[in-house]
């Protein structure tokens, strides 16, 4: 069932994602639309399966979902900058500034932001102006200076700190860079059908953690072929990952009860959220 969803969400938040860009035309369109092809869709998935628990439209919960993905690609876009992390292959193609420049890179990213908080304020996605400022403020706050972007500074201080981060500051560095968006994700639906996101916000605090950890064991195991980037990036760095601060058995044991942490979250929604306890298994078994 897991499978079959998720290779669902990618099916349709595909669609929302060349509707919403259907009018644009140019180079930085062409970057954005290149971007935006691929991927785990991940995001995409909590927030439609966060809308299905809800009862929330289909149509609704696709826009929201490529909303967030359009926003996740401008991360990617930039994060792969050379003043960043200077990466030459995003899902095993060549990133933007290689196959165009840096200038279109950083313009191409951020028309995908701008494009984001378009999508949320159209009247399509829910006819609650509430709603659609409930969703759009949240956002801001999660890629931010409270949410992404403070991860990712806190990502650039650590490359030239006197001293490897400790536990707890690398757990809040990922809160920002990786867990801020999942979080986002996973209560959009709840926003979306004006409910409690409670739930959802623990599950999701479970899975971003189990995430970053999973992505920091791919970096050592992983292959590069496969992830489509360049691994062991960290390692070469000499920088603080989950598996160099715990060890690799100990950092896939903490990866596995966050997953069972977040099928826990899950319980007042019972059978209904299979799809998303089998999501949290996904994330610390995909190979990519």
């Amino acid at each position: 069932m897991f499978a079959a969803a998720l290779k669902d969400a990618q099916t349709r938040v595909q669609i929302a994602l060349d509707e919403a860009m259907a009018s644009l035309d140019g180079t930085a369109a062409d970057a954005m639309r290149y971007t935006c092809q691929g991927g785990k869709r991940l995001r995409a998935f909590l927030v439609m399966e966060g809308a299905r628990l809800h009862g929330v439209p289909a149509t609704q919960a696709d826009r929201v979902a490529a909303a967030i993905e359009a926003l996740h690609a401008f991360s990617l876009v930039h994060d792969d900058l050379p003043c960043m992390d200077d990466d030459d292959l995003r899902r095993g193609n060549p990133t933007v500034h290689v196959k165009w420049d840096e200038a279109i890179a950083v313009l191409a990213g951020d028309a995908l932001q701008t494009l984001a908080f378009e999508i949320l304020a159209d009247a399509r996605t829910s006819d609650s102006a509430e709603v659609r400022v409930a969703l759009i403020s949240s956002l801001a706050k999660a890629s931010g200076a409270e949410g992404m972007v403070l991860g990712q500074v806190l990502d650039i201080e650590a490359e030239s700190a006197k001293a490897p981060l400790t536990l707890e500051q690398i757990t809040r560095l990922q809160a920002g860079k990786t867990g801020a968006l999942i979080e986002w994700s996973a209560c959009a639906g709840a926003i979306l059908g004006k409910a409690d996101p409670a739930p959802l916000r623990q599950y999701a605090g479970a899975v971003g953690l189990a995430f970053q950890i999973a992505d920091d064991i791919l970096d050592i195991e992983g292959d590069a072929a496969k992830a489509g980037k360049r691994l062991q990036k960290d390692t070469a760095a000499g920088k603080a990952t989950f598996v160099s601060l715990l060890g690799m058995d100990e950092a896939k044991a903490k990866a596995k009860s966050l997953v069972a942490e977040a099928e826990v979250a899950l319980s007042p929604y019972g059978d209904a959220a299979e799809n998303l306890k089998a999501a949290a298994r996904f994330v610390i078994s995909r190979d990519t």
